[in-house]
């Protein structure tokens, strides 16, 4: 089944601007997702050769299909995590690369199409990304973990300051009945904490935001991607890194900088992109997104 929602690339042109300063440049886009970042390479004169990378075995089947199509000796997609990127690498027989791209945030398709994502529908309680790569779902975690644990994530990975509350009423409600849906979830939430409904952030952003963290596992993930991205690159080559929330910033801001204290690199960004004032108009959800640049030397 295809994707129908249509998913809005950020940062196209600080990208291609940053990654692609190479003449016939290979690159990996490490989160294909709906192809608007490869496609731009593909686009580039400069660029010769890019491999898609997405863990989500749909977004390979329709969108890496159709650019494997477009440029079917430029281009090729590959079912796989960004996490696992020292065995693709190794499997695809790639030495190393000119530019890597990785933008860690959660498209739009997958938000409004995969279960368990959005709080606006009533889904299965998943959030999983790829059931292919995780087993643990959200609908475990809500019904599993103590109410400590839960306050502790909602904390540690949502700053959500209602967390206790919030753990405190999922525990209570479970008890009556297991928490399967993301109705029921946001029921939960909204029987104790206050909302205003011209609030511009609803208040299950947060819970929901921590437990996506955590089910796909995307902390842990950024970290082996980092490093296994780092010794793919080239002298000279870029890793482009796009965050979404600060503690995905904190960790590509500490990783970069910790190989330019070792001389190992240059930091391209001395401080994070954002999006431009168009941009915005025409994409809100941009507003977060943060781009940083990495050159290895």
């Amino acid at each position: 089944m295809a994707y129908k929602t249509t998913h809005k690339t950020v940062l196209i042109k600080e990208v291609i601007d940053c990654l692609v300063v190479h003449e016939d440049g290979v690159y990996i886009d490490a989160t294909l997702g709906g192809g608007g970042h490869t496609q731009e390479l593909l686009k580039n004169k400069h660029v010769s050769y890019v491999y898609g990378i997405d863990w989500d075995k749909q977004v390979i089947e329709q969108y890496g299909a159709l650019l494997q199509e477009q440029y079917p000796d430029a281009f090729k997609p590959v079912w796989g995590s960004f996490a696992h990127l020292y065995k693709i690498i190794k499997k695809e027989k790639i030495e190393h690369v000119d530019g890597i791209l990785a933008d860690f945030g959660t498209s739009q398709m997958q938000i409004h199409e995969k279960e368990g994502f959005s709080f606006s529908q009533d889904t299965p309680l998943d959030m999983r990304m790829s059931t292919g790569h995780f087993g643990q779902t959200a609908t475990d975690v809500i019904n599993g973990f103590s109410e400590y644990k839960l306050t502790k994530l909602f904390w540690d990975y949502g700053q959500e300051r209602f967390a206790k509350k919030i753990a405190q009423a999922i525990v209570a409600a479970r008890k009556i009945k297991r928490i399967k849906t993301t109705g029921r979830l946001v029921e939960v939430i909204l029987s104790v904490v206050p909302w205003h409904k011209k609030s511009t952030i609803h208040p299950a952003t947060k819970v929901f935001q921590a437990l996506r963290i955590l089910v796909n596992q995307e902390m842990e993930n950024i970290h082996s991607f980092l490093i296994a991205a780092f010794d793919a690159l080239a002298l000279k080559g870029r890793l482009v890194c796009i965050s979404f929330h600060s503690l995905e910033d904190e960790k590509v801001k500490h990783f970069f900088k910790e190989k330019a204290d070792l001389g190992q690199a240059i930091l391209i960004t001395k401080k994070a992109v954002i999006a431009s004032e168009d941009e915005l108009k025409n994409n809100p959800s941009a507003r977060s997104a943060k781009l940083r640049v990495l050159e290895k030397i």
